[in-house]
C-alpha cells in the first residue's frame, strides 16, 4: 500500500486516535482526537481553542499518534501547524456528527491543524504468523532507518533464523538478510549472534 493509502485508513476506517503532546511538570499527555481529512499534504484534525490540548499544539507544534483497529496499527510522530478555519466547513461536511456537537455558529471555536511533515509505522498482526510492517512518510521527514540489519562479519551460521519467531531471515544469503517488512523487532537474532554482527538502528 501506499503512503496516502494508509493515512486514508487512518481518517475514514480508524477514525479515533490518541494523540500525545507533553503536558504540565514535562510528563506525556495523551487524549482521543478523531482525525477528520487526509490529502496529499496531510492528515487534518481539529479542537476548541479554550482547551489545554489547543496550548500544547500551538506551543510545541509536534504531536505523536496511534490508532488500531481490528489488529492493525497506525503510528506517526511530527510536525503540525495551526491552518485556522481552512477546511472547517469540509469537515464539518464530511464529519456530521460534529454538527451536533458544534452547532451553528458555535463551531467558531474551534481550529483545525495539519500534520504535515511527519513519519511512523503499519502494523498489521491479524494473521500472527505472518506479521506486516511498513513506513509511513508526510511531507519530507528526515529518514530514519529503524530494525535490526546483519553486518558483513555473519558467518553462515544461521543461528539467527533458528530464533526468529517470525522466520523471516533469508539465510541463503551472506550476509543473511531480514526482511523488515515482517520483522518483529524482538531483538532475539542479535542477542544469539556469535559475531555480534547484528546491529540495532533507529
Amino acid at each position: 500500500m501506499t503512503n496516502l493509502d494508509y493515512l486514508k485508513m487512518l481518517v475514514e476506517d480508524i477514525h479515533s486516535t490518541i494523540v500525545a503532546t507533553i503536558g504540565a511538570g514535562g510528563h506525556p499527555q495523551t487524549r482521543a482526537i478523531d482525525m477528520m481529512l487526509w490529502d496529499e499534504k496531510g492528515v487534518y484534525f481539529l479542537t476548541a481553542k479554550g482547551k489545554a490540548f489547543y496550548t500544547q499544539l500551538m506551543e510545541q507544534q509536534y504531536i505523536a499518534l496511534c490508532a488500531a483497529k481490528d489488529k492493525k496499527s497506525i503510528s506517526l510522530h511530527g510536525k503540525i501547524q495551526n491552518i485556522g478555519s481552512e477546511k472547517l466547513d469540509e469537515i464539518f461536511e464530511k464529519n456530521t456528527y460534529m454538527q451536533q456537537i458544534y452547532p451553528g455558529n458555535t463551531r467558531d471555536a474551534l481550529e483545525v491543524f495539519q500534520l504535515y511533515e511527519a513519519s511512523g509505522e503499519y502494523f498489521d498482526i491479524s494473521d500472527p504468523s505472518h506479521v506486516t510492517r511498513d513506513s509511513i512518510v508526510i511531507g519530507q521527514p528526515q529518514a530514519v532507518e529503524n530494525g535490526y540489519f546483519v553486518g558483513d562479519q555473519c558467518i553462515g551460521c544461521e543461528l539467527c533464523y533458528s530464533v526468529c519467531p517470525q522466520k523471516c531471515i533469508d539465510i541463503s544469503a551472506r550476509p543473511a538478510v531480514i526482511d523488515q517488512s515482517h520483522c518483529l523487532h524482538c531483538g532475539r537474532c542479535a542477542k544469539i549472534c556469535p559475531e555480534q554482527t547484528i546491529e540495532k538502528r533507529g
